[in-house]
């Protein structure tokens, strides 16, 4: 059998070849049709159990062996794989798009609806099917009519055939996007042969630096544009013109600026944003902004921009005063007239030390991966009531780990790969997906599986001693953020499909879990659990801790400033840009004109590997980072009132929004947790920036 049609267990990872991907997606899309057709086909009058779980049953099976063929696009990227993903894109695209547009089968769902009744979404169905329909079926049945609309089902049919052709298009751009990004990241080396310029890097940088000179067959030590290469340089190297060369290399990447113009994405930018207009426009809506916003709690862009105006207000006095304090410090210190984009970085290093007698890299050699990920268990753990243990599975590299999620009576509830570790062909950032879904159907309950992927420094060799990976405090942010997301996805009680896990939550409530769970890195009996010195085995103490609260909130108006200028910058795309009349980075620049404090270069080409909106699923979205935020923010309070690891109020949290996933409005779930509506003071006081009544 072909392992991609093997879905009784895990992924067949040392299996899966790219020869293999065309014929199992070409029958899983063959299947698919054939019950699409003979489901729309039927006389017999519309169930959930002849309409609903049929297309579930083969639409799951194509998500999941397409799901697993993305996944290693992405971590193991090859010339191969590429190939065939690309390849397939449109027949995948073709499909879903058809399944959206088909309007035999919307019939049938509204059908099906219009059976079951009005009811609250936390009450029982009135109607005639009231014992058939639970409060989650009818969830998803109003999530799928709202997608039928949104994906072109009551299009005439030549407005259909043009909306497929968009999303086809799209969805090839898209990926042509990340590829490109991909691409000009790996493409970069810089090999210092000067050991002076290597002054003031960290002695795990350069020994990993060396190293990466040595596998090319060379002397000296070389710097790429993975995080764990690039950053450690703008932020620690005395060396600027190093500094100068990495920033400029790494901001120009993918545009017309960078090595190589077949990696240019100014012109994929363009068409994406022209293709997202017209399909907007085919579907009645004045932008792409108003489709995006349709399945999320915000109800216009006029509500997002005033909310990011309103941020952007609160927060620029702040960032003022983080700049003004920035440039003093470097005219002082560093007798420099102007701060460059590429010294931003490490007068900040230089400020905070002064300031508070310690650097990031202090820090890091507390945090060895084996301590941080015992800790971060210990949290979730005691918070929740479950356990974690390393299990076995096929993986897709020996760096990736394996580990089962059981319920405190030792019922398996779902398991999870990690693959922690940065390294050439993979692509950037930190994401968590879906690998399984939790599902009952046919009698049988399927539990979730997720990938949880982060770019990390790996250990490194030093002394002929392999020393365990060393984790900044950002990383441990980021690893607790990404394995909000995986609770998100591992803990839901809901059996339906369509709302199962993440899946159905509105996408500017979905980063709730995740900004939730960065909270407890900043609280001392989370972080004395999670540390022991790399060489001496000491935990943290407590001083340095204090020095780190006492640091928290360094810069964070300039921070916070920075992300409401890429969701502004997001938004105002998607609503009155017209990317046939201007260039995408004249409203780069006229966003940042309006809210930033720190202006950058000229040939500064952040849009062209901005992925969360041009390769990913953030489009018109970006804005929920922020928004979800408040949400966060306020329900992390909860902890603080009630003690941080406090099992009476994990286990609240966990029963009304991580467990209940996309089965209701993400502000009943908050509501249901927290008794009233989100209020913003949390989140200002989380940054440092408590306004003066």
């Amino acid at each position: 059998m072909n392992p991609l049609l093997d879905f009784a267990g895990l992924p067949k990872f040392h299996a899966i070849a790219p020869d293999i991907v065309k014929p199992a997606i070409e029958e899983l899309i063959a299947e698919a049709e054939r019950v699409v057709a003979q489901v729309t086909g039927a006389n017999q009058a519309p169930t959930w159990a002849n309409v609903v779980t049929p297309i579930d049953d083969v639409t799951e099976k194509l998500g999941r062996a397409w799901g697993v063929v993305g996944h290693l696009n992405a971590v193991v990227n090859s010339p191969a794989l590429r190939d065939v993903y690309n390849g397939m894109l449109p027949s995948i695209t073709q499909f879903w798009t058809q399944l959206s547009q088909n309007e035999a089968l919307f019939a049938k769902y509204k059908q099906i609806r219009a059976s079951s009744g009005s009811f609250a979404s936390n009450s029982t169905p009135v109607g005639d099917f009231a014992d058939e329909l639970n409060a989650a079926q009818i969830r998803s049945l109003d999530n799928e009519i709202r997608d039928f609309r949104l994906g072109g089902a009551e299009l005439i049919p030549a407005l259909k055939a043009r909306f497929q052709a968009i999303q086809e298009e799209l969805s090839t751009l898209m990926s042509k996007f990340n590829d490109n990004v991909l691409d000009a990241t790996n493409s970069f080396g810089h090999v210092v042969v000067d050991e002076a310029q290597l002054e003031g890097l960290p002695d795990d940088v350069i020994e990993a630096a060396r190293q990466l000179a040595q596998v090319d067959g060379q002397a000296g030590w070389k710097f790429t544009l993975q995080a764990p290469s690039y950053m450690p340089v703008l932020q620690y190297a005395d060396y600027q013109p190093l500094r100068e060369l990495m920033y400029l290399a790494y901001v120009t990447r993918a545009s017309e600026l960078g090595a190589k113009t077949e990696w240019d994405n100014s012109a994929v930018i363009k068409r994406i944003l022209e293709l997202r207009k017209e399909s907007a426009s085919l579907l009645g809506y004045n932008n792409y902004a108003e489709v995006s916003l349709a399945a999320k709690m915000a109800e216009t862009s006029d509500d997002v921009i005033n909310f990011l105006n309103e941020m952007a207000a609160k927060s620029r006095p702040f960032a003022e005063q983080d700049w003004q304090e920035l440039t003093a410090f470097a005219s002082d210190h560093f007798n420099m007239s102007e701060v460059n984009a590429w010294d931003v970085g490490y007068v900040s290093e230089k400020l905070r030390q002064q300031r508070y007698a310690f650097s990031d890299n202090d820090v890091k050699q507390y945090f060895p991966e084996s301590k941080v990920i015992a800790g971060l268990f210990r949290v979730v753990e005691s918070i929740y009531g479950i356990t974690f243990a390393k299990s076995t599975a096929e993986t897709w590299h020996t760096d990736v780990q394996f580990y089962d999620v059981r319920d405190k009576d030792g019922v398996l509830i779902g398991q999870f790969y990690f693959d922690l570790y940065a390294r050439e062909n993979k692509r950037g950032g930190a994401w968590m997906d879906d690998a399984i879904n939790r599902r009952r159907a046919h009698g049988k309950l399927q539990h979730p599986v997720a990938f949880m992927t982060c770019n990390f420094p790996a250990p490194v060799g030093r002394d002929n001693q392999q020393r365990p990976a060393l984790f900044t405090h950002d990383d441990v942010i980021t690893l607790f953020h990404e394995f909000g997301h995986g609770l998100h996805q591992l803990l839901t009680e809901v059996d339906e499909l369509g709302v199962s896990g993440i899946n159905g939550v509105e996408w500017d409530a979905v980063e709730l879990p995740s900004q939730f769970m960065e909270n407890f890195c900043w609280e001392w009996d989370v972080l004395r659990h999670m540390t022991a010195h790399v060489e001496t085995g000491e935990p943290l103490p407590r001083s340095l801790f204090d020095k780190m609260i006492a640091a928290k909130n360094f810069q964070a108006g300039m921070q916070f400033l920075r992300q409401i200028e890429f969701a502004l910058l997001d938004m105002k795309s998607h609503t009155d840009f017209d990317p046939t009349r201007e260039d995408i980075m004249v409203l780069v620049q006229r966003v940042r004109d309006q809210v930033a404090v720190v202006q950058y270069p000229s040939f500064n080409r952040m849009p062209h590997a901005f992925g969360h909106i041009f390769g990913g699923g953030y489009a018109a979205g970006y804005y929920s980072y922020k928004w979800a935020e408040v949400l966060s923010a306020d329900a992390y309070a909860a902890f603080e009132e009630s003690g941080v690891l406090n099992q009476e109020t994990g286990a609240k949290f966990r029963r009304e929004v991580l467990a209940r996933g996309g089965s209701r409005p993400a502000m009943e779930s908050f509501i249901a947790f927290r008794g009233r509506k989100p209020e913003i003071e949390h989140l200002l006081r989380h940054n440092g920036m408590k306004l003066a009544a």
